[in-house]
């Protein structure tokens, strides 16, 4: 493994001398000492050009050795330094902000301009990923603009126009259109020996000093983390990580699906938890599968962000490229990557997810300077992320693979910290017999049902009529699944994929957090099943709570189905939360299990509808589809959303929930946050506690 590391630390120094990158640097460096006359511009050039100063500098570093040998306070100044541009004390003078960048430069070439520096920033990855190439590119790609402004101004004393700008990165983008999807395929389907794999194997855990070896930006957060897993017995650990495999294990199991079929499983992980995946790349091998991580997709090793504003106000960067024409090219560069390593993605079992919780709330500003895709480009990324999928599938079908996701909490969400972490493992392991008998109780009642009520109380206004799937043969089939754990850890849910007709009303949270974003007094709207209108009170203006949800929940669909409705039971997490005061900090993967959910977008079957599914008790579970994912063989690309986002009415904010016959006579499952269905009054213990 040490060897693999020198190779690749040659490489990158190799390439680091061939002839392009040594005339690509010599010009760069000739730049902060150059006047073409327009004093602006020139100060913007000069803060990009020593950004790629530092970037070589740090390459030396690196094929030195220098984050093998360097102390603790080296690599955090090193680190800190690398990452100081964007870090929010200094992110208002930033040119990486288009806010700022657009003060300086102009509406016109400021947002260009911005989103460049975003690009060259970062680069810290290519240099510690020793992808030279990208890099280079970029740093050519500089070298062009530069160009472009300081031959325009020699030739009649003015700056090139936008457009000029745009065709510039455009044709960079399309050009490599083939590089980037070869890169982004290998990455997830061939287990090669990347840089995380080596940390993991080689390092002393022991040591924090690993961490920085990563090149994404540390904080004492996850210093503190890898501090704290270093202290814990190997029991805990170990118990840490079989949980986590064996849930990986458990969703090939339960869904008589062949994991000996399957060799390669992406392992997603944040950082400080190396420990633990150290322990649970081991799990997997003895599963014969062999660990692919990498920085990408997934968020493998990638939680520490230096400030989430500079992520959000360059989300919508692709605005400079997206036309037809891209389209055509990423989707023709998917196939064929795909189609190259065709053999090792038939082998690709699916990914296990680590995720954390307990950051600090992010609410993001909404810039008008920030670059925006236009209504057709909404369309035109809601296609190619349509079809983008539908290639993934045909050469990763979904009914062959599985995932595992587990989530644990981190030292960012206060003193309550190691309390929290004990008991999260506590949740995290929970017996799922005792849960999967109760739940059946549930399951019982809700089969016998035609709808169900869903009402808030209090200041929740959910008010839902929610159609259910229809039963031809009780004795032999259900509509829910009886979800103990094993892809989703914990255990504590039943769910079903509802019928859109006759789905109707309004579901309301007063406060949620989804994929890291908060929203305040989220309310979606439903008619036969399908979003009719959204609001929250994130923003004064209500229009920028519209978009921010459009973009965020709906992934800029213009609609979406409800794809699950469930019932959460894990009733043991629900109080954790409450009596550490962490209930609105906890991820959606708990969050669900405490109280009912409804999910928007594609069905918990997506791509899986027609391979029959069990409970425990033996019923197949016939609510698969909805009248979406029924399009699926005649019309694919309108069957699917490619999301699938939870959203959960907490017990405390829950009215109550009835099951409702075909003859009108009603079943209360739930009433005012308390089970009374006989047979479930065992998940009230946890309430008295």
């Amino acid at each position: 493994m040490e060897k693999t590391d020198n190779m690749n630390k040659n490489k990158i120094a190799k390439t680091a001398h061939d002839e392009r990158f040594s005339l690509a640097w010599e010009r760069i460096r000739q730049i902060p000492e150059e006047h073409f006359g327009v004093p602006a511009f020139e100060k913007y050039f000069t803060s990009v050009a020593e950004r790629l100063i530092l970037l070589q500098e740090t390459i030396g570093f690196l094929v030195q050795g220098g984050d093998r040998d360097a102390s603790l306070e080296e690599l955090g100044r090193r680190n800190r330094e690398l990452y100081a541009e964007i870090l929010p004390e200094n992110y208002e003078k930033s040119y990486c902000n288009p806010t700022y960048a657009v003060k300086e430069l102009g509406e016109e070439l400021g947002p260009l301009l911005s989103s460049l520096s975003a690009r060259i920033f970062n680069q810290v990855y290519s240099v510690y990923d020793r992808l030279a190439e990208r890099l280079l590119v970029h740093m050519e790609l500089f070298i062009e603009v530069y160009a472009a402004f300081t031959y325009q101004w020699q030739e009649d004393q003015t700056l090139p126009d936008r457009e000029t700008i745009r065709q510039i990165i455009y044709w960079m983008v399309c050009d490599y259109a083939e590089e980037n999807a070869l890169q982004e395929v290998r990455e997830m389907v061939c287990p090669e020996d990347s840089l995380a794999l080596q940390i993991l194997k080689n390092s002393d855990l022991s040591d924090p000093r690993y961490l920085y070896a990563y090149g994404e930006y540390i904080t004492e957060n996850e210093l503190e983390t890898a501090r704290f897993l270093a202290g814990l017995d190997e029991e805990t650990i170990a118990t840490m990580a079989d949980t986590y495999t064996e849930g990986f294990r458990k969703g090939f199991e339960i869904m008589n699906k062949d994991l000996s079929k399957k060799d390669r499983v992406v392992v997603s992980y944040q950082l400080g938890f190396e420990r633990m995946i150290r322990r649970a790349v081991v799990n997997l091998e003895k599963l014969g599968l062999q660990p692919v991580i990498f920085r990408g997709c997934y968020g493998c090793f990638s939680n520490a962000r230096p400030n989430r504003q500079f992520d959000y106000d360059h989300r919508d960067d692709k605005a400079l490229w997206l036309d037809r024409n891209y389209v055509n090219r990423r989707l023709e560069a998917l196939r064929a990557a795909y189609e190259r390593y065709k053999e090792e993605a038939k082998e690709y079992a699916g990914p296990a997810v680590l995720e954390i919780f307990g950051e600090k709330a992010f609410e993001p500003m909404m810039k008008p300077e920030a670059l925006q895709l236009s209504e057709d480009q909404n369309k035109l990324q809601v296609e190619l992320s349509s079809r983008a999928g539908e290639i993934e599938n045909e050469y990763i079908p979904e009914e062959e693979t599985s995932y595992t996701i587990i989530a644990f909490p981190i030292p960012e969400i206060g003193p309550v910290f190691q309390e929290l972490f004990w008991e999260t493992i506590r949740i995290n392991t929970l017996d799922y017999t005792l849960y999967r008998d109760v739940q059946q109780k549930l399951i019982d009642a809700l089969d016998t049902a035609d709808y169900c009520e869903i009402k808030g109380m209090g200041a929740n206004k959910t008010n839902l009529r929610v159609n259910l799937w229809k039963l031809t043969d009780s004795t032999k089939q259900t509509i829910f699944e009886n979800c103990v754990a094993d892809v989703n850890i914990p255990v504590g849910e039943v769910f079903t994929s509802p019928v859109l007709e006759g789905t109707n009303g309004v579901l309301h949270v007063t406060k949620v957090y989804l994929n890291g974003l908060e929203y305040r007094d989220l309310s979606v709207t439903f008619k036969d099943g399908m979003i009719s209108d959204y609001s929250c009170a994130n923003y004064g203006d209500p229009e920028e709570g519209r978009r921010f949800i459009r973009e965020n929940i709906l992934h800029r669909h213009d609609t979406l189905p409800m794809g699950e409705f469930a019932i959460g039971t894990n009733t043991t997490a629900y109080v954790a939360a409450k009596r550490l005061g962490v209930e609105s900090k906890f991820p959606i993967l708990i969050a669900e299990k405490m109280g009912p959910h409804f999910a928007v977008g594609d069905t918990c079957y997506s791509h899986e509808e027609d391979a029959k599914t069990y409970n425990p008790d033996g019923k197949e579970i016939v609510a698969r589809e909805n009248a979406v994912s029924a399009l699926r063989k005649d019309k694919p690309l309108e069957a699917y959303y490619n999301c699938h986002t939870d959203i959960t009415v907490p017990y405390d904010e829950l009215g109550e929930l009835t099951a409702v016959r075909k003859d009108g006579s009603r079943i209360v499952i739930i009433q005012e946050g308390r089970f009374i269905l006989p047979g479930t009054e065992s998940l009230n213990e946890a309430f008295d506690q």
